[in-house]
């Protein structure tokens, strides 16, 4: 059964474009967060002046996030989605290039522009695949964006192993995956829906009602695990557990690959055992992931904490991205603009906080703030109606 709904997802042009376009997202981000170690060390920043840097990309996700439905109902989804992955890729070139913490900031900022735009494209364009021909294609989506992620990090290692600089290595990979883009990818995504672009129509940001509420809590607590291992896993195993830089960079690769691992059986699991049951492994599955990280000594027991961190935090991403689009009275733009807006915030404005708190009381204590709010994730999962 998982093989088979692989298969459909390959196989299927548009399906395939838009998964590709899922795994340019995070081979992208997953390239820039195994340099952070050495931007940190380059501009001489301790662990509060890098969590102030890192707040640049939320601030430009914040700016962007609550017109990106519109715009897209006014550009079109097809174009908003192609654009907005070549706009990414060029802009992650930028970081390793700043000079000094301030035009980090405004590097990452412009990058959150990007990405929120992106974000919501790309994910209504697999709703709406979804919608309009009846097959599951969510959670094999965000299998492609881990696995992006673990392609992104896992090559960065190796360039680091050979003596291959974040600036050489980040401009190529950002002009590589424009171009991929431009002349392979969009011909895929011009098949998109047509319904997808209607259904989004002028549609904007919104105030969240009771469900949508609950969504977006159980998604900040789970970003926050993805932030986690993103802008954090590599400075942990390096500073904290003694682990050299390239294998530093694998615990973001090992957090990726179990996390497409689930991903990919996910459109099997989801339908036969449910979204809410679904939920609540991840929510007890990352919080005892992120204890094994915490009480860690060394890197062996570090990188498998993030290896089953990225099993814990799979199919939350999925299954509230597909929830938030389908929630009554809302337009599937809207719900999504306005679930990724707060939610994603987890992800990009957590781990600077987590970095204040690093700086105050060590990064396991920031470690275990987030381990404690998914805990408390349970009651949301329990309250939803999903």
């Amino acid at each position: 059964m998982i093989f088979k709904n692989l298969q459909q997802f390959f196989t299927h042009s548009t399906a395939r474009s838009v998964g590709l376009v899922f795994a340019a997202d995070s081979l992208m981000f997953g390239s820039w967060v195994t340099h952070i170690p050495h931007v940190k060390t380059e501009l001489g920043l301790n662990d509060a002046q890098l969590g102030l840097a890192l707040f640049g990309l939320p601030l430009g996700l914040l700016a962007m996030n609550p017109f990106s439905a519109g715009l897209i109902g006014r550009l079109g989804l097809r174009n908003v989605t192609i654009w907005s992955t070549v706009m990414m890729a060029l802009a992650f070139v930028l970081p390793v290039w700043m000079p000094e913490r301030w035009t980090l900031l405004l590097a990452l900022a412009l990058v959150g522009v990007s990405v929120a735009l992106l974000n919501v494209g790309m994910n209504t364009c697999a709703t709406h695949i979804e919608k309009e021909e009846g097959i599951y294609i969510m959670s094999s989506c965000h299998g492609m964006w881990s696995m992006g992620g673990m392609v992104g990090s896992g090559l960065s290692a190796a360039l680091i192993a050979q003596g291959v600089g974040p600036k050489l290595h980040m401009t190529v990979a950002g002009i590589v995956v424009a171009l991929i883009t431009i002349f392979y990818l969009r011909p895929g995504i011009s098949k998109v829906p047509e319904g997808a672009k209607d259904a989004v129509g002028g549609s904007n940001f919104v105030l969240p009602g009771r469900d949508l509420l609950l969504m977006i809590y159980i998604g900040l607590c789970v970003s926050l695990c993805e932030g986690v291992a993103f802008d954090w896993s590599a400075v942990y195993l390096r500073d904290h557990l003694g682990a050299t830089l390239q294998v530093a960079a694998l615990g973001f690769t090992g957090f990726s690959l179990t996390m497409m691992a689930m991903r990919f059986t996910g459109d099997v699991l989801i339908p036969r055992f449910g979204e809410r049951n679904l939920l609540y492994g991840s929510a007890i599955g990352a919080s005892l992931a992120l204890l094994v990280c915490i009480v860690a000594t060394g890197p062996v027991a570090g990188l498998l904490g993030f290896l089953l961190l990225g099993a814990g935090v799979a199919l939350g991403a999925p299954i509230l991205f597909n929830a938030a689009a389908r929630v009554p009275g809302l337009k599937p733009g809207a719900g999504l603009a306005t679930y990724a807006t707060f939610s994603f915030m987890g992800f990009l404005a957590g781990p600077p906080f987590i970095g204040f708190i690093g700086e105050l009381y060590g990064l396991p204590v920031g470690f275990g703030v987030v381990a404690v709010l998914m805990l408390l994730a349970v009651w949301a999962i329990r309250a939803v109606r999903l």
